[in-house]
């Protein structure tokens, strides 16, 4: 008998990725919440709990499977993650407009 055991995939009914929305990244089905918006307030020391407080719209079902779906695809989150929140890169896509008044024409 082989020991060996088998790669099962794990199927997350709650978590979907559409080209079109949120840019491909995981959201919860049937919305556009995104799966890292989850992680990151669980990240935050958030509760379950706490998450669905703050997020009415979600039942516990979905918020508990988006973190399932974080844990089986942990390093596509994290590098998500990553470049939503890198202040350098969304400065340079989205520089300020606001010019400070002009002062010396006084």
């Amino acid at each position: 008998m082989s020991t060996q055991s088998a790669s099962v995939a794990v199927i997350h009914p709650y978590v979907e990725c559409h080209p079109d929305v949120q840019g491909g990244r995981p959201i919860i089905k049937n919305s556009r919440f995104p799966v890292s918006s989850i992680v990151q307030n669980y990240r935050r020391g958030l509760s379950i709990e706490e998450i669905l407080h703050e997020f009415p719209q979600l039942n516990p079902a979905e918020a508990y499977d988006a973190l399932s779906y974080y844990y089986d695809h942990r390093a596509e989150i994290d590098q998500e993650i990553a470049e939503l929140t890198d202040l350098n890169k969304i400065m340079q896509q989205y520089p300020p407009t606001l010019c400070p008044p002009d002062r010396g024409s006084d």
